[in-house]
């Protein structure tokens, strides 16, 4: 199965019974089932489970235990923020490898993908045929060079990655207070959107990169807004 406790997977929410949440979980092309307690999807009362499940919507959960039959206890409530953002940017870059492959292979899609999930996920297959070629050569032949061209494309693309935030003063030198804060960011570029509002956004060839540049930045606006006595937060979506 190769699954552990403390990982985060994505799940499918099949159906909801009584108190329960019942899922799948794809694992190397295999759907296995899984189940979500109530006190697990969110802290606190819970007055509808439908406020945070719904069927066929896509979650991220960790899982807490394997049962001897196979069943996947899971934790919605215990993923943070940033781990959903992962497991959802790892899924998104899996399909998009899928839709790259069935744009070039066509019917022989299917087959290809079976031999790539009996080893990697996609995205790690991927990640070492864009190193080592002759790996994806090896599995499809001449039409690795069109699948290599597109991926060196999508490659040069750049990832932007936004925050919202806030930074207010009620000094009555407040306006010198703010440009000397939000000035002169490193790696950062900001807009203004009203009254207290920021728009801060960090730009890069490589998504992990943009998120350390964008992760500093906002590191940096804080302590200077403390310094100058400036009230910062962070908007959260």
């Amino acid at each position: 199965m190769n699954l552990e406790a403390g990982e985060n997977v994505l799940c499918t929410v099949e159906r909801i019974e009584g108190t329960m949440v019942f899922v799948s979980v794809l694992v190397k092309g295999k759907e296995i089932g899984g189940s979500i307690v109530t006190s697990e999807i969110a802290p606190g009362r819970i007055r509808n489970l439908r406020d945070y499940v719904v069927p066929k919507k896509k979650i991220v959960c960790k899982i807490l235990r394997i049962s001897e039959r196979g069943n996947i206890e899971l934790s919605l409530r215990r993923v943070s923020v940033k781990e959903r953002k992962e497991v959802m940017d790892k899924y998104n870059q899996e399909r998009a490898y899928l839709s790259i492959l069935k744009k070039v292979l066509g019917e022989k899609t299917e087959s290809v993908v079976k031999k790539i999930t009996e080893e990697n996920s996609h995205s790690d297959f991927f990640s070492e045929a864009k190193e080592n070629p002759k790996k994806l050569e090896k599995l499809v032949g001449v039409d690795s060079k069109k699948i290599l061209e597109i991926l060196n494309v999508q490659k040069s693309k750049k990832a932007v990655l936004k925050k919202e935030i806030i930074v207010k003063s009620e000094l009555p030198n407040g306006i010198q207070m703010l440009k000397k804060v939000l000035g002169n960011i490193n790696g950062g570029e900001i807009k203004y959107i009203a009254a207290g509002k920021y728009s801060l956004r960090a730009e890069s060839n490589d998504l992990k990169r943009a998120s350390i540049i964008l992760k500093n930045a906002l590191a940096e606006i804080e302590k200077k807004a403390k310094e100058n006595k400036l009230e910062f937060s962070i908007k959260e979506k």
